[in-house]
Formats: structure tokens, C-alpha cells, sequence
């Protein structure tokens, strides 16, 4: 039956069958690679391992609570990917949408001003705006997706009350299309913040309600602050920014954690070239019990390269070997590297930068946009410091062979900062991933799969008399093992049962008595 079908099949039909197959792996490879670049995983690895698998029985079921199973063996933790403010976040209105109108590609994810609405919603509202009209129309526009909105309310939130100064902070962020203008409307937001926190002040120990009052306007008065300093920063009033970041740096309340407001100091220093300054701001700062940041750990190797790399010669080092102060600077370019290996290729202009987010993941892609963006000036500066980093840097990955597993000077590499990278970035940006992921198995089987098929396509339509007779020897020898195969099979049960029934024949022919539990049936 099966010699007749395989007759009754045409050239035609083998074109097909193998076009058909190369097309469809064709399709599974770029569903494959796509999904890879999105997610940097497989999709059939992930689907077999967390569906088809423990359908298969291949997972461990979890014990039952309350179950005597002996301790519990503790299950491995996932590294946190915690988002940070950036502390040099650009102005919505005056650069980002300036970036949009020229481009027609938006810089900011929905992520990203999702996050920005929150943290606005914690540091300008609070409980005691119940029953205040401006506060409340600020509490919408706050949550409003379309800018045009925001500002439309924020306006109307000025019309109920002229001394509204979250209102100007909205129109200062997204409504200024330069930063002059922008310095106009916070410098008017802080007249009325000041007033605000002062009389707060007097009322905070009154009841709980009055000290979130005060709470939220020392939040508010400590924003508008530091965005005129950035202001003045970007409007080239060096010594003026410097003066308030300095201020900023000694107050104490909750939100300068979150804000880090001295590596907005240290690249104001940088500008102004004030090393000195920036080495003792550094000595504060760069201290193992606080969390470090690309500003601090790079700002610290540019320092040092900074008295070498002018007179560093690769060749000179290669032969006689480095100096203390040469071998001072490369441990801090490798230390700086090893905290956060996406930088020097930006600085390095072997990537190109994107505006930075609103908000960044430390030791990830977005912090080494969002330091690139604003440093690159400084290391081009310091003669030589490039070409040091360029000589060097690589060097650190051969200090930690496994950077998932074990670090050198700072905690093995977090495995989770791509897929928040993702989120952060916009989808035109190219994320850079850390430590390079190689092709899944899957996506290199289609691969191959569809390269093979494609290949039996084209020579059955080149030469179909040939394939014909090769594609019915090949199945005629498959059917002709299979049906070997099934009868030999066949045969072997069939001794097994013939000498079954022998041995209990000759089992009756002995004159013995069995028990009971052995008597044949």
C-alpha cells in the first residue's frame, strides 16, 4: 500500500512538500530571532521549560504547605533592578520635546513618565490638599498621560490660586520651550515655595497632618532649588550653580536621597575644571558603606588619569612595564569598568548616545547613556584620558571571567538590568547587553533547518526525476526498517510465549506438589 502511494507521487509534490518546510522554518527562525532581540531569551526554550515540561512531569512539584518534608531548602534570590532619579534629567519641554519636533521620534518610554508621574504624586502631594481646589486639579494633572492636558491644568490650577508652586513646576518642566524661560517660571515657583514652607514651618508640630504638610513643601522648595541650579549650570553660570548645589548638598531631608544631588555638583565642578574641588567631594562621597554610581567610580578614574595620561605610551608600558601612578590609574579605569562595562563605548564614540531617561538603572545600559551624556566633554577635555581608557579598559574582563557568578571589587553583574533597560530606553536605541548572550540552540536548529530545506527546494526544481527516485528509495528503506523492525519484534514475543507455554508443560509432567501461591490457572 505504502509502494503504491509513493509511486502515485509526482516531482511536484516533493517541490511542495520541501518548499512548504523551508517556509515554515523560515517563519519560526525570525519569529525566534525577533523574540530573542526583544527578550534575550527563546521562545521555545522558555515555553518547553515553563509549560511543556512540567506537564511532561520533567518539574519538581512544589510541597504542600504545612507538610513534614524536613526544613525548607532556601530558594535563590532575584536581584533587584532598582530604578533611580536621574540626578541630570533634561527638562520635558525645553529639550526633550525640542529633540521630538526634530526628529518625530519620542525620546521617553511610557515606563519612564509612568515612574515620573509617581514620583511626582510622592513629593508634591499629600494629605492635608483635601478640599483645596488647586491642589486637587494639580493631583489630576500629575496623572494625565497627554502634556497638553498637563499644562491645561496647571494653568487652571493658577487661575484658582495665583501661588500655586507646583503649577509652575509642571509649566517650568513642560511648557518652557528654552531654558530661559524654564529659569523664569521656577524662580517664580520658589517665591511662592518659600513662603509656603515658611509658614508650614511654624504649624508642622500642631498635628500629623501639618508635619506631611511641611513634609511635602521642604520636597517641594529642595526641587525647585536644584532645577535652578541646573538652570543656571546649562545658561553657563558656573560659580552660581555650584553656590546652590553646594547648599542642596547640606540639607538633610528624605527626598536628597533619591535626588543625589552631589554628582550634579561634581559635573559642575568638572565644567569649571576644579579638580581639586572635585577630589574632595569624591572623598566624601566614593566611601565603601555608600552606594556607588558611574559619576563616582568614573569621575575617580578620570582624576587619576588625569596627572598620566598625557605622557602614557602603550609601547613605553608594554616594554618597561607601568608606573605606581600609571598602575594607580588603570586599577581605577578597570574598578570604574568592572561597576559599569557599558560606559566606554560611548565615550569611546563606538556607540551612539540617545537622550538619557528620566530615570536610570545603576550598573545598566541607561546610567551609561545618561553619564556619557554629560561627561564625554570633560574626558575629551583631559588630554590623553581616552586614549588610556582605550588601551585598557578590555583589560578588566580578564580579571572576571565570570561576571554573573563572582565580581572583583563589587558584586557579581546583576542579570536582570537588560529587560529594565529595555523599558527605560526608547525603541529605536540599541540596548547594550552585558556580558554578550550567544545564539540559543533553537534559533541556530532553524536556522539550519530552513538553510537545509531551502537548499532540497532548489535542487528538486533543478533536477526532479532524480529527487524522485532518491525521496522514494529513502522512504521505501524507512518503511522496509519499520517493518523490520515491527517484526522482529513481533517474532521475539512470540518465542517468549512458546516458551512460556513449554515451561508449563513441562512443569505438569512433574509428579510434585507446588504451593498453593504457585498453582497455574
Amino acid at each position: 500500500m505504502a509502494t503504491m502511494f509513493l509511486s502515485t507521487l509526482t516531482p511536484k509534490f516533493y517541490v511542495a512538500l520541501t518548499g512548504t518546510s523551508s517556509l515554515i522554518s523560515g517563519l519560526i527562525l525570525i519569529f525566534e530571532w525577533w523574540y530573542f532581540r526583544k527578550y534575550g531569551t527563546s521562545f521555545i526554550e522558555q515555553v518547553s521549560l515553563n509549560h511543556i515540561s512540567p506537564w511532561l512531569g520533567g518539574g519538581d512539584p512544589a510541597p504542600e504547605s504545612g507538610s513534614d518534608t524536613g526544613p525548607a531548602t532556601p530558594q535563590p534570590t532575584v536581584p533587584e533592578c532598582k530604578v533611580w532619579r536621574n540626578p541630570l534629567n533634561l527638562f520635558r519641554g525645553a529639550e526633550y520635546q525640542r529633540f521630538v519636533w526634530a526628529t518625530k521620534r519620542d525620546p521617553l518610554t511610557y515606563y519612564d513618565m509612568n515612574l515620573s508621574a509617581q514620583d511626582h504624586q510622592t513629593f508634591f502631594t499629600c494629605e492635608a490638599d483635601t478640599g483645596k481646589a488647586d491642589c486637587e486639579v494639580m493631583q489630576t494633572a500629575w496623572r494625565e498621560r497627554n502634556p497638553r492636558t498637563r499644562i491645561k491644568l496647571a494653568n487652571e490650577a493658577l487661575e484658582k490660586n495665583a501661588e500655586c508652586a507646583t503649577a509652575y513646576i509642571l509649566l517650568g518642566e513642560e511648557a518652557a520651550t528654552d531654558i530661559a524661560d524654564a529659569e523664569k517660571y521656577f524662580k517664580q515657583a520658589h517665591k511662592h515655595a518659600e513662603t509656603a514652607y515658611r509658614k508650614s514651618q511654624q504649624t508642622q508640630h500642631q498635628s500629623p497632618k501639618m508635619e506631611s504638610l511641611h513634609r511635602r513643601d521642604t520636597n517641594v522648595l529642595v526641587y525647585i532649588k536644584r532645577r535652578i541650579a541646573m538652570c543656571a549650570r546649562k545658561l553657563g553660570k558656573l560659580k552660581e550653580a555650584v553656590k546652590m548645589f553646594r547648599d542642596l548638598t547640606k540639607e538633610v531631608p528624605a527626598i536628597m536621597s533619591v535626588l543625589n544631588i552631589h554628582e550634579n555638583l561634581i559635573e559642575a565642578l568638572l565644567e569649571m575644571q576644579a579638580y581639586a574641588d572635585v577630589q574632595a567631594v569624591l572623598a566624601k562621597y566614593d566611601d565603601i558603606s555608600l552606594p556607588k554610581s558611574a559619576t563616582i567610580c568614573y569621575t575617580a578614574a578620570l582624576l587619576k588619569a588625569r596627572g598620566i595620561a598625557e605622557r602614557f605610551s602603550p609601547d613605553l608600558a608594554s616594554k618597561k612595564g607601568l608606573t605606581g601612578s600609571e598602575m594607580s590609574a588603570v586599577e581605577a579605569i578597570h574598578r570604574a569598568v568592572e561597576f559599569n562595562p557599558h560606559v566606554p563605548k560611548y565615550l569611546l564614540e563606538m556607540k551612539s548616545l540617545v537622550l538619557p531617561p528620566e530615570h536610570i538603572l545603576k550598573r545598566g545600559d541607561s546610567e551609561a547613556i545618561a553619564y556619557a551624556f554629560f561627561h564625554l566633554q570633560h574626558w575629551k577635555r583631559v588630554e590623553g584620558a581616552l586614549n588610556l581608557l582605550h588601551c585598557t579598559w578590555e583589560g578588566t574582563f580578564r580579571i572576571i571571567p565570570s561576571p554573573l557568578e563572582k565580581g572583583h571589587l563589587f558584586y557579581p553583574y546583576p542579570t536582570c538590568t537588560e529587560c529594565a533597560d529595555r523599558e527605560l530606553l526608547p525603541a529605536f536605541h540599541d540596548v547594550s547587553v552585558y556580558p554578550k548572550k550567544e545564539l540559543p540552540f533553537f534559533i541556530l536548529f532553524t536556522a539550519g533547518l530552513c538553510s537545509f530545506t531551502a537548499l532540497l527546494t532548489l535542487i528538486t526544481h533543478q533536477y526532479p526525476e532524480p529527487m524522485g527516485v532518491i525521496a522514494k528509495w529513502v522512504s521505501t528503506a524507512a518503511s522496509n526498517i519499520v517493518r523490520d523492525e515491527a517484526y522482529g519484534y513481533l517474532s521475539v514475543q512470540t518465542k517468549e510465549k512458546q516458551c512460556f507455554v513449554t515451561s508449563i508443560q513441562e512443569i505438569d509432567g512433574l509428579d510434585m506438589d507446588l504451593p498453593e501461591s504457585c498453582v497455574f490457572t
